[in-house]
């Protein structure tokens, strides 16, 4: 099945509202994962599949996704969504799909948690642009996962490291300094035993790592005297 990816403009310092256009035939929209706004059309004829695997209509490259997660499928006179046995489950609305469940306008499928998908029903609108989501860092509690430039990094950044991410993240900009990191990095030490060295091998490597994903911006800025503090897109 074809898939077409939505025009994602970004405009520095400036969030565009989304634009809205009437779709002819329900679809699934891509709300959270590395290609936000993607599209695909539903067939009341062909059901689509939903998993890891490349022969599924709607390929999701992810560990925690099974090779066949899900199904939606046309029946009656509405589509529906069925989890195929998948390992970690499939959601609607946050409530987890134990049977068939039909979908109505504006349904949000959560696939192991890790992929979000908009239902949009025919005749109903559907958004032709976001703002600049995919732009910087984004950081989700849930899941503890972590997105630069709309990208997954994957692996996941180690306990250690979502720590210390999640300490800058929550400062809003302000400084972290290296006793607030040692208390929430190594809640268990107690502020015995970390050194200045293993805080500086610890903040090297987290930089390594969103560097990996975006290397012409530094996220991780150093406030010498204080400690640290996270500067966003």
């Amino acid at each position: 099945m074809s898939t077409e990816p939505l025009n994602t403009p970004v405009m520095q310092n400036i969030i565009q509202p989304p634009q809205s256009v009437g779709v002819e035939s329900a679809m699934l929209v891509l709300q959270r994962g590395a290609e936000v706004g993607r599209r695909w059309p539903l067939s009341r004829t062909h059901p689509i599949t939903i998993g890891r695997s490349d022969e599924c209509d709607i390929a999701l490259p992810d560990r925690q996704v099974s090779r066949f997660h899900a199904r939606v499928s046309w029946l009656g006179d509405r589509y529906q969504v069925e989890d195929l046995g998948s390992k970690n489950g499939t959601h609607v609305n946050g409530q987890e799909v134990q049977s068939p469940v039909p979908l109505r306008d504006g349904d949000e499928l959560q696939v192991a948690l890790r992929f979000k998908l908009a239902f949009v029903d025919a005749g109903a609108t559907a958004p032709l642009t976001f703002s600049n989501e995919n732009t910087g860092l984004r950081l989700e509690r849930e899941t503890r996962q972590v997105w630069v430039n709309g990208m997954l990094i994957d692996p996941p950044l180690s306990l250690h490291q979502y720590r210390l991410l999640e300490a800058l993240w929550d400062s809003s900009g302000g400084v972290v300094t290296r006793e607030g990191i040692v208390n929430t990095v190594w809640p268990e030490a107690s502020g015995e035993g970390v050194s200045e060295q293993a805080i500086d091998a610890l903040v090297r490597r987290l930089r390594e790592r969103i560097a990996e994903f975006d290397e012409d911006f530094r996220y991780i800025v150093t406030v010498r005297g204080h400690g640290f503090r996270l500067e966003n897109r």
